[in-house]
């Protein structure tokens, strides 16, 4: 049977990684918690230290979303990956089990959340019918396994789209599941406005050394047709 390994990386998340932790921890189909801890200065480390049998690995530096995946999945044992990210408001066992079971079960080999962010996200991604961002998704280990190092070695949030140029170039099939109550906050909401746009701003910046404006856009047309 398969086993349900949650990768979650996380940097300066004390304010919101308990309640997304009391949601995952002993989770019926999560076989075991991985929170990768990417150098944060705040008590990241304090909150996660609540929850007995989740692991949490600290980085000595900060490292970026993508190295935090690789380490993750490197000392994962289960054959099932389940990404998630710390931050996530209005998380639910629910929302978990839907996200998990299409892959466990074997209707699709990746699924992939549709979260709020902002009121024109949320109508855009209804409209196309996914967000080829997010940060939940649940795979085969095997997807991703040989590719290790070369997810090492992109920018530190270039992890989604590369996945993205994984999941075409496979032909898996996609489930997405809407998660009409959870919210994916903005990082001006977490750091302040000035700071906010900064880092969104480096985070896009990132993500196009992966890929460009035009292969995001080819992402969405592709990827939407490997749905089911």
């Amino acid at each position: 049977m398969s086993k349900v390994s949650c990768i979650i990386p996380a940097y300066n998340e004390a304010p919101r990684i308990e309640n997304v932790l009391g949601v995952v921890y002993k989770h019926p189909l999560i076989d075991e918690v991985i929170v990768v801890d990417d150098h944060s200065t705040d008590n990241t480390s304090s909150v996660v230290g609540k929850f007995p049998g989740v692991r949490m690995i600290n980085h000595g530096v900060n490292k970026g979303k993508s190295l935090a995946v690789v380490t993750g999945v490197r000392e994962s044992a289960g054959d099932t990956i389940f990404l998630l990210d710390a931050d996530l408001i209005g998380l639910n066992a629910d929302n978990v089990s839907r996200l998990i079971e299409p892959v466990t079960f074997g209707v699709a080999d990746v699924s992939f959340s549709v979260r709020r962010i902002s009121f024109f996200a949320d109508i855009f991604y209804r409209l196309v019918g996914m967000d080829i961002l997010t940060g939940e998704r649940v795979f085969k280990k095997s997807l991703i396994e040989d590719r290790l190092e070369e997810i090492s070695r992109l920018s530190r949030f270039g992890i989604e789209t590369f996945f993205n140029n994984v999941i075409m170039a496979s032909k898996s099939r996609i489930r997405v599941v809407f998660w009409d109550n959870v919210r994916s906050p903005l990082k001006a909401s977490k750091q302040g406005v000035v700071s906010g746009i900064i880092a969104d701003m480096r985070m896009f910046g990132d993500i196009l050394k992966t890929t460009s404006v035009s292969g995001i856009a080819r992402q969405f047309a592709q990827l939407r047709r490997l749905r089911v």
